[in-house]
């Protein structure tokens, strides 16, 4: 697959065939992940991969008390249409964790978030590897961190960048217009 194809065509997908992820494509979206930039070449993710069913009930059920704090705070309506459900229904679930340590050294000038943006642009590369699999996925935030580590068993000291549910699409992703991106510009005096 070509990689602006990869790119316009990848789509967020939350409804799959039952049809489990095999070795070797799991395999290859680990790869995929390894392979983002990283400071210092750190490489500060690992994952927690999911297949049973009842750690994944135990995930959306933590997602549903997301949803139920956000409609009690007076949350956005589409939240109560929002069915989590699929976290059930993929074959896998991977959750990216990250160690906030392994940031480079703009820790040291006010640059602290090194470790999570390039755990996030390796979720990106896993993400696209998957739909070059022809595979599906969804990059999942919906939920409540300090609620979601113990289910996964995150050790205390690294912090969860999202979940990503895997699996070969019932059907295509939605197709949702893009924005423009905005520029701002800076002119030297």
């Amino acid at each position: 697959m070509e990689l602006w194809e990869a790119i316009s065509g990848r789509r967020s997908v939350r409804e799959f065939l039952p049809d489990p992820v095999g070795d070797d494509e799991f395999k290859r979206l680990l790869e995929a992940l390894a392979w983002a930039p990283s400071p210092l070449n750190q490489q500060p993710w690992s994952v927690v991969a999911v297949t049973e069913a009842a750690q994944k009930t135990a995930i959306r059920q933590v997602a549903e008390e997301a949803q139920a704090l956000v409609l009690s705070l007076g949350g956005p309506g589409w939240v109560g249409k929002y069915s989590p459900a699929f976290l059930e229904k993929a074959p896998l679930l991977l959750a990216v964790i990250y160690d906030p340590a392994k940031g480079g050294l703009g820790i040291n000038f006010n640059q602290p978030h090194g470790a999570l943006s390039a755990t996030a642009a390796g979720m990106q590369n896993l993400l696209l590897a998957a739909h070059a699999l022809g595979l599906g996925g969804v990059w999942f935030t919906f939920f409540d961190p300090a609620r979601m580590r113990p289910v996964l068993g995150v050790p205390e000291w690294l912090e969860l960048a999202g979940i990503i549910a895997l699996g070969r699409p019932a059907k295509p992703g939605p197709t949702l217009p893009r924005k423009p991106v905005t520029v701002h510009h800076q002119r030297m005096a």
